[in-house]
């Protein structure tokens, strides 16, 4: 006789897992275990009798509080399975098979439901935009397709002047339900395709399915400060529902395009200004470029490469709310190149003037080497 599994090894779940674990795992495994999915496997059916077993214990406390304590040795038991049930299971707790599999493939819907109102499918669009649109906002009008109903047959499918019929294999319930002993199994009507209702004259326009391909135009605005990958919703713009559903929503997905200068941070723009040898050590005004045009700032006397300014509100607008980031402005020093000669002899002239002072840097640099190798 072969050994009976551990039970939460049998869920894939640990002994301290909670109910909606216990829960979420039999499911999981049960759809993937269920013997119509794995019609040339003999061992199917005594898996999925092992399965249903060990959530008919560990979803209920009690039963699970004795096994925790006992095992499969739970005193006052009586034979066979020791929690109970004819032939090692017991349904009755559970609304029988048919209600197991409606849940667990039909997500508890019921022949009404599934033939009820159903919302529109939600359709996705990318639109591409500048860094200064994104920066300020602005209108975009854009062309998509969608499904819609046809305007021939109205939606049905069906030939104008005749309607869909009930579909004789299911008898309108869009599902087939087939029993082998004590096991219900339930799967979609191959013959109506879960619809519960069969097209014989089918609509010239659409095929039969009711719908046509259509271009629509739309116009959507994109708020300043909108950022690369973010998302705007666009609600019942997707395609139409079924049965009187409501339309689907459209998503539009927002890339915007790198700026030449500028690198966003947040709401922060970050922008590196080249200037001269001569502006860093003597200081100046300077032109700053912003999304806006260019603004005056005066660069302070000995500025270091490297070193960044803040110019306040000249950033991206906040997404929905008032006030702007910041411009961070990195000076970048440009040494000379191609020197004449006469340049070349001033700044040795100016080399031979100096008496260290001006270099802080390099000072503390000297001064350290000196303390190290003295």
């Amino acid at each position: 006789m072969a050994t009976k599994r551990d039970y939460y090894e049998v869920l894939g779940v640990s002994k301290t897992a909670t109910q909606d674990e216990i829960k979420s795992a039999y499911r999981k495994k049960a759809k993937e275990c269920h013997p119509d999915l794995h019609p040339d496997d003999k061992t199917a059916m005594d898996r999925f009798k092992e399965l249903n077993e060990a959530n008919e214990v560990l979803s209920d406390p009690k039963k699970r509080e004795q096994y925790d304590r006992y095992g499969f040795d739970t005193p006052n038991m009586g034979g066979g399975n020791p929690f109970g049930g004819a032939g090692g299971f017991d349904f009755s707790g559970m609304g029988g098979f048919d209600s197991i599999f409606d849940q667990l493939f039909n997500g508890g819907a019921s022949s009404a439901q599934r033939n009820g109102p159903m919302q529109g499918n939600d359709l996705r669009y990318e639109l591409r935009i500048t860094f200064e649109e994104a920066a300020n906002g602005c209108e975009k009008s854009f062309e998509f397709y969608r499904n819609e109903n046809c305007e021939t047959c109205h939606g049905t499918g069906a030939k104008p002047g005749t309607s869909p019929t009930t579909c004789p294999t299911c008898h309108g319930s869009g599902q087939i339900r087939q029993s082998g002993g004590w096991m219900t199994t339930v799967r979609t009507c191959p013959n109506c395709g879960g619809t519960g209702t069969v097209i014989t004259d089918k609509c010239t326009s659409c095929g039969g399915s009711g719908r046509v391909r259509k271009r629509r135009t739309a116009t959507v605005k994109v708020p300043a400060g909108i950022d690369n990958g973010q998302t705007i919703v666009m609600s019942n713009q997707g395609e139409p529902g079924i049965r009187g559903g409501a339309n689907g929503d459209l998503y539009i997905n927002v890339l915007v395009k790198p700026h030449k200068l500028f690198r966003r941070e947040g709401f922060n723009l970050k922008l590196d200004l080249p200037i001269s040898f001569t502006q860093a050590a003597l200081g100046g005004e300077v032109d700053v470029p912003t999304l806006n045009g260019t603004v005056k700032y005066r660069i302070p006397e000995g500025t270091q490469n490297d070193t960044e300014f803040r110019l306040k509100g000249q950033g991206i607008q906040q997404l929905n709310m008032p006030g702007k980031g910041d411009l961070l402005v990195r000076v970048r020093v440009e040494i000379p190149r191609k020197l004449s000669d006469k340049q070349k002899d001033l700044l040795r002239q100016f080399e031979e003037s100096t008496t260290g002072k001006e270099y802080e840097t390099r000072k503390t640099f000297m001064d350290r080497v000196k303390e190290i190798f003295s």
